[in-house]
């Protein structure tokens, strides 16, 4: 057995360190050999440059590949692991393709797991524990009314004029200002075409309470199935989305009004000029902060509210963005050949076994991380 571990770009290092650390047979793919040797050329010498040809030929029944490459490589990746008789495991959202690979892979009892990073990964993680946490409260009713939200967000250890750094070109990041969401506010199924558009504050429990703007991102409503809310709840709210320090839309209106009609050539300039104005210097802390919030109330009254809220920043050990993305991503690779995963295409685990495990190991990842219980 031998994990073939695919990209080893800024996100991934940490948790592609431990699994070598482990002990676990690894092959380190990427199509930059220098880049990964730097990276864990101390640790392996199994380095070799990215193809899927030469990856093909290198994949054996029961090896599981780990593909952080771009969203494009995901589902080539998978069919070649289905293929193989091998499983796979990725950090990003499960495209339509993917979910398609699904009775092929429980026809083969092969584990396609994905959204097992930082968002989505870790925020699953603490929407299930809440859920479950609800349901086996004396407070569960199905005629209460449900507000969950789900905001995460990088933002600066250190604020700039720009409320905003980057590790790379930000062309993914002004794409993302293109793209609709659908979410649910004060009962009402909400559809906004730009972010901006749907800019609201939060307030985060934190050790030293803290406002941020926020806006909800992509679809939000399948994620009520996902997270086993019942066809028959009555949601409030349900909003999964991005967090940002406040000042964020007003630093960023001249990009809002560019960024919709930008041809792509265009956002590739507009990247390049906001990396070379708003980098992160070289050791610089980043920070990430994560909230996940499910509140029950009973005719206007609250009858349970529980926040998981986790904030963690840049240290000796390197960025936080990168631990708490990858980490997760060897936790999976380790749960899927310990068969602990259910064949098929699946997302972070719901099995409170691992949703307990997973948040324990989350709190050597972050500076805080802390269940609030707003009526203890």
């Amino acid at each position: 057995m031998t994990v073939h571990w695919c990209g080893t770009g800024l996100s991934t290092i940490p948790g592609l360190r431990r699994l070598i650390e482990s002990g676990t047979p690894v092959t380190v793919w990427n199509r930059t050999v220098a880049k990964a040797q730097k990276a864990v050329g101390d640790l392996t010498q199994d380095i070799r440059p990215f193809d899927m040809a030469s990856l093909a030929a290198a994949v054996t029944k029961g090896d599981v590949i780990v593909s952080m490459l771009p969203a494009d490589h995901h589902v080539p990746l998978a069919e070649l692991a289905l293929e193989k008789g091998a499983d796979f495991v990725s950090s990003s959202y499960i495209s339509p393709e993917m979910r398609a690979l699904d009775a092929r892979a429980k026809q083969a009892d092969l584990r396609l797991v994905n959204e097992v990073g930082l968002d989505p990964g870790l925020d699953h993680l603490m929407a299930h524990w809440l859920v479950a946490d609800y349901k086996a409260s004396k407070a569960f009713d199905k005629g209460n009314a449900l507000s969950f939200l789900s905001y995460c967000g990088g933002v600066p250890k250190q604020a700039n004029a720009f409320r905003y750094k980057f590790s790379w070109a930000p062309v993914g990041v002004l794409k993302a200002l293109r793209s609709p969401s659908r979410s649910i506010r004060h009962y009402t199924e909400l559809e906004v075409a730009h972010p901006w558009e749907a800019l609201t504050r939060y307030d985060a429990p934190l050790p030293t309470p803290e406002s941020f703007e926020v806006y909800p991102n992509r679809d939000s409503l399948p994620f009520m199935a996902d997270y086993g809310f019942g066809p028959d709840w009555k949601v409030k709210d349900f909003v999964r989305g991005t967090l940002r320090l406040n000042g964020w839309a007003e630093a960023w209106a001249d990009i809002f009004k560019v960024a919709p009609q930008a041809s792509d050539d265009r956002l590739a300039e507009i990247a390049d000029r906001l990396l070379a104005e708003n980098a992160y210097e070289e050791g610089e802390a980043d920070r990430v902060v994560l909230c996940v919030d499910l509140k029950a109330e009973h005719e206007g009254t609250p009858v349970y509210h529980k926040t998981w809220v986790m904030d963690a920043w840049g240290d000796a050990r390197g960025s936080a963005m990168a631990r708490l993305v990858s980490t997760p991503v060897s936790w999976a690779v380790e749960s899927v050949l310990n068969r602990e995963v259910p064949a098929g295409v699946s997302a972070a685990p719901s099995d409170p076994r691992l949703v307990n495990r997973w948040l324990d190991g989350v709190h050597t990842l972050a500076q805080h991380l802390l269940v609030v219980d707003h009526l203890a």
